[in-house]
């Protein structure tokens, strides 16, 4: 059974056309980069299949249609993390991680032991746990990033969407964060992540979906999707294609003539 069923989703924004005609599914074990240039219908498609958006077309998740789920039930099986970092209250690292817990237990009850390893896992992955206890306002971008990226992973969802994941981080924990969703690709958990450094999704992603004006242009492994002449057409660059450590390099070097 898949993760996540899209089926003819098609959404709009202002009355425009944002999404046409959408069709895919993730499986357990996957991790889907979703990639393509400003303003493609990335982070609209991740708000879609959670109900942000209103669409036509059918979205299931974990074979469940998404639009009969509740929030608490959609929350146990599906983790969002947004573009957005903004961290609003002055409270402590660890209980905004700890959020990512809510949906598994009864409203207002405490966090129970397995709850409390969770968090600290997912602090420990994130490179957080160092700063628990620190005012959540009071940390660099980068650091609020890994902080939501660790309430994202406490959620301990079977499916992850995640927008811009990478955003704001340096080059070291760019990297942690691609070595950890493959590791819980791994694990048989699902990440779809929208990500614009083509080489981080080549060298991490075990596929792309690459979007364009709202439609899926191509989808599978990167070699696969990443041409020098896909690149050219959709994102108006020259790009050099290589392999490091039997890995895929994809480095855009100018703009087309």
């Amino acid at each position: 059974m898949s993760l996540l069923s899209v089926k003819n989703l098609s959404a709009s924004l202002g009355g425009k056309p944002v999404l046409k005609d959408l069709s895919f599914t993730v499986a357990p074990g996957e991790f889907v980069g979703l990639i393509g240039p400003n303003g493609a219908g990335k982070s609209t498609l991740l708000r879609t299949v959670l109900g942000f958006t209103p669409h036509r077309g059918a979205v299931s998740i974990d074979g469940r249609d998404a639009a009969s789920m509740g929030a608490r039930e959609q929350a146990r099986h599906v983790a969002y993390l947004p573009q957005e970092r903004d961290i609003a209250w002055p409270v402590p690292v660890e209980m905004i991680v700890s959020l990512g817990r809510h949906a598994h237990r009864p409203a207002f009850a405490a966090a129970g032991r397995a709850d409390k390893e969770i968090v600290e896992a997912a602090m420990r992955r994130m490179e957080v746990d160092a700063f628990r206890n620190r005012p959540a306002t009071e940390l660099s971008g980068g650091e609020k990033a890994r902080v939501l990226i660790a309430r994202a992973l406490a959620q301990d969802a079977p499916l992850l969407l995640a927008d811009e994941p990478a955003a704001g981080l340096d080059p070291s924990h760019q990297i942690v964060l691609m070595k950890t969703f493959s590791t819980l690709a791994g694990e048989g958990h699902g990440i779809v992540a929208s990500m614009h450094d083509l080489s981080l999704a080549a060298r991490w992603c075990s596929r792309l979906i690459l979007l364009d004006k709202g439609v899926i242009l191509a989808d599978g492994p990167p070699r696969d999707v990443l041409t020098a002449e896909r690149l050219r057409a959709v994102y108006s660059v020259e790009t050099f294609l290589g392999e490091a450590g039997g890995k895929p390099i994809v480095l855009p070097l100018d703009l087309t003539r």
